[in-house]
């Protein structure tokens, strides 16, 4: 749970006073903050402070504002919780990590939690926490970590023309395709990376530890479903005809990115199953060696115990033919190479050695 920021020294000139409405007015600013206005299908404006916001809706036209916020505190929100009225409970979510990735419906709006994810090169999944409140006229925001938001502004320039029909159902459209597409991107990494270990089974390579990433692939893995699987629910629910959201015209566009993310969680589970297998294969394989290495040790001791025995029977402390004579010797020995040879040749025969 994110702990509660310090109160602002009095009189410390670098420090934001309560005076300050917002984090847009407050010098410097208490988190950075992005806006942007949508009027007739088109960018209106864009910088502007979050007090603006009810002046700009005010104005009339088609109007659709987006403000993003990065890691805000309780103060940083309470602008837009006022003008909007943004319900307790969702304004606490947005201010807590660590929670489920959800669709929650209130009276004049919708929180949605999500979590982008990327894989870094040792393997292991980051995952970076967004939350959205969705009203009819706005989209706003809230990133607890660092995520690539300009590549979601790019995908709302390339289809700009859709928000006059849209509205806010398309900058959230935006937002959850570029997630979703994360997500694949993280899963072809973590399916590559299950090929090749699936190659290093039979082809093991000096310094390659094959369980250990195996089970570090398969915790990856794990991660990367929590946060994927309840996505196809956060999307179903969202082209819902009773939320209201999704557009006749947004509809196709809502039902690829829940498409993407069905195959994505079905990827998830055949990159699992794979890595089960390699690492149930490489247990298998362990067995069988050490099996073999089992019967190659009892049949070298089965072959030292033939002139073990020999060599047993005749010393014993009694007379036996050829004793004291080097005839003895030699029947000795000649006995101990010819039973140790054959039983070599019939262990060899039987595939032990």
């Amino acid at each position: 749970m994110q702990s509660p920021r310090p109160e602002p020294a009095p009189g410390d000139p670098d420090t934001p006073t309560s005076s300050a409405r917002s984090v847009s007015e407050a010098e410097p600013p208490r988190c950075p903050t992005r806006t942007r206005l949508y009027r007739d299908g088109e960018v209106a404006d864009e910088g502007f402070p979050a007090e603006r916001i009810g002046t700009l809706l005010d104005e009339g036209g088609d109007t659709v504002v987006w403000l993003d916020l990065k890691d805000p505190n309780e103060a940083d929100l309470r602008i837009v919780t006022e003008e909007f009225g943004l319900h307790p409970l969702a304004v606490e979510d947005a201010l807590h990590a660590h929670q489920r990735p959800k669709l929650d419906r209130y009276h004049s709006h919708l929180f949605v939690n999500v979590y982008a994810v990327e894989v870094a090169d040792d393997a292991t999944v980051r995952t970076a926490e967004i939350s959205a409140f969705v009203t009819p006229r706005a989209l706003i925001t809230v990133r607890k970590d660092d995520f690539d938001i300009d590549g979601v502004v790019s995908r709302w320039d390339l289809e700009h023309e859709l928000v006059g029909e849209g509205g806010s159902g398309f900058l959230l459209h935006g937002l959850l395709d570029a997630v979703v597409d994360g997500h694949s991107d993280a899963i072809e990494d973590l399916q590559e990376r299950a090929d090749d270990l699936e190659d290093h089974l039979f082809t093991p390579e000096r310094g390659f530890d094959l369980r250990r990433m195996g089970f570090r692939l398969r915790r990856s893995l794990a991660d990367l479903r929590r946060v994927v699987a309840p996505m196809h629910d956060v999307l179903g629910r969202l082209m819902r005809n009773d939320v209201h959201l999704v557009t006749d015209a947004l509809q196709p566009y809502y039902q690829d990115v829940n498409d993407h993310v069905q195959r994505a969680a079905e990827n998830i589970d055949s990159a699992r199953d794979l890595v089960a297998n390699v690492l149930d294969a490489n247990l298998t394989e362990q067995g069988n060696q050490l099996n073999e290495i089992t019967k190659k040790l009892a049949s070298w001791a089965a072959i030292i115990a033939v002139p073990t025995a020999v060599t047993g029977f005749y010393g014993q402390n009694v007379p036996f033919p050829g004793f004291d004579h080097h005839s003895g010797f030699v029947t000795s020995a000649s006995v101990m190479v010819v039973l140790a040879v054959g039983v070599y040749l019939l262990l060899r025969r039987r595939g032990w050695l």
